[in-house]
C-alpha cells in the first residue's frame, strides 16, 4: 500500500481508529492482494473510515466515485450513507468491479450503490446530480477532465475528496506523463476560485476541496 507514513506509525494510528466491517475488509485486501495485478490501488483502512467520517460530517446522501477497482472506498462510503442514500461507483474493469459487487452484497450495501462500466468522463455528464460527496481515484491522466465536470455538479457545500495528490513524493520532480498530470491537477484545484481546499499528507495524499455556492 502506498503511504508516506512509517508502517509502524500507520499501524499505531489504525488501532486507535474506528473500523467499518473490518473482518470483511481485511479478507477484501487480502483477495485484492492476490488476484490483482496493482493491489496497491485499494485504499488503505485508515483513508477509508476517513471517508466515511467525511460522508457523515458532510450529511451526504448523493455520492459519486470514480474509480471503484475492488470496493474498498465503496463500502466505506456507502456504510457512512443515510438509508435512502445513493452511491454512483464508476470504473471500466469488470473483473475488479465484479470483486466490488460481492464485496458490497456481503456488507449489505449493494441497494445502496449503483456500480458502473463506463468511462467517467462519458458517464459523469448523464448522472442526475447534483452531488454531495464525490472522490477521484483513478487514472491520473483523466483527473483534470473529472475534476472539471464534478465541481457545476456538486452541490453549494458539497465535498470532492481527490485521492493520490503527492503521488509517493514525485510530484516534486514529475519526469512521467502520470506525475505530470497529477501536478497540473494540483495547481488547477489550487488556482480554482470556486472552492476552499486543503491537501493533507494522509497516506499518498488527500485533497479535500469544499464547492463553495455561486457568487450571484
Amino acid at each position: 500500500m502506498l503511504s508516506l507514513v512509517q508502517p509502524e506509525i500507520d499501524a499505531y494510528a489504525l488501532a486507535h481508529s474506528t473500523r467499518v466491517h473490518p473482518e470483511l475488509l481485511d479478507r477484501l485486501a487480502a483477495e485484492t492482494q492476490a488476484s490483482t495485478e496493482l493491489p496497491q490501488m485499494q485504499v488503505g483502512a485508515i483513508e477509508g473510515g476517513l471517508l466515511g467520517l467525511l460522508v457523515r460530517l458532510s450529511g451526504a446522501q448523493r455520492a459519486v466515485e470514480i474509480g471503484t477497482f475492488t470496493g474498498c472506498s465503496a463500502i466505506h462510503i456507502a456504510a457512512a450513507l443515510p438509508e435512502h442514500g445513493t452511491l454512483d461507483s464508476l470504473d471500466i474493469n469488470p473483473m475488479t468491479t465484479g470483486i466490488a459487487a460481492r464485496y458490497l452484497a456481503e456488507a449489505g450495501l449493494a441497494h445502496r450503490v449503483r456500480l458502473h462500466l463506463q468511462p467517467a468522463a462519458q458517464l459523469l455528464p448523464t448522472l442526475e446530480g447534483p452531488f454531495d460527496f464525490a472522490f477521484i481515484d483513478a487514472d491520473k491522466v483523466g483527473y483534470l477532465a473529472y475534476w472539471e465536470l464534478l465541481v457545476p455538479r456538486m452541490r453549494p457545500g458539497g465535498l470532492i475528496v481527490a485521492d493520490n495528490v503527492l503521488w509517493s513524493g514525485r510530484v516534486l520532480a514529475p519526469t512521467d506523463e502520470s506525475t505530470r498530470a497529477i501536478v497540473a491537477f494540483n495547481e488547477r484545484v489550487r488556482a480554482d476560485v470556486r472552492v476552499d481546499q486543503v491537501m493533507l499528507t494522509v497516506r499518498d495524499g488527500i485533497t479535500l476541496a469544499r464547492v463553495k455556492a455561486p457568487t450571484p
